[in-house]
């Protein structure tokens, strides 16, 4: 994470959801996607690892940092990792 850029309560950033459980042929009804959430608490040690309020289609998801938190995987480094959390790209 760029030291310069630290998450911060309120903030927009997107979250990866898990997607369906993988079928035995390998596929899953639902991949992982990209979804909108908001910052609702930072880690005090580690800035990477944060809590957020998820905005689905279909409701609301809650990960706050008592149950584990989001952890930092920036897009650049490599396939979506549902449970992670990275900053929006730029258009």
């Amino acid at each position: 994470m760029s030291t310069t850029h630290r998450p911060f309560v309120g903030q927009i950033v997107h979250y990866v959801s898990h997607g369906t459980p993988v079928r035995e042929d390998g596929s899953q009804a639902f991949r992982p996607a990209c979804r909108a959430a908001i910052v609702t608490e930072v880690d005090p040690t580690y800035a990477g690892r944060i809590g957020l309020a998820v905005l689905n289609p279909t409701g609301q998801f809650f990960h706050s940092l008592d149950s584990g938190g989001c952890e930092l995987l920036p897009v650049e480094a490599g396939p979506l990792k549902g449970g992670t959390w990275h900053w929006p790209e730029e258009v």
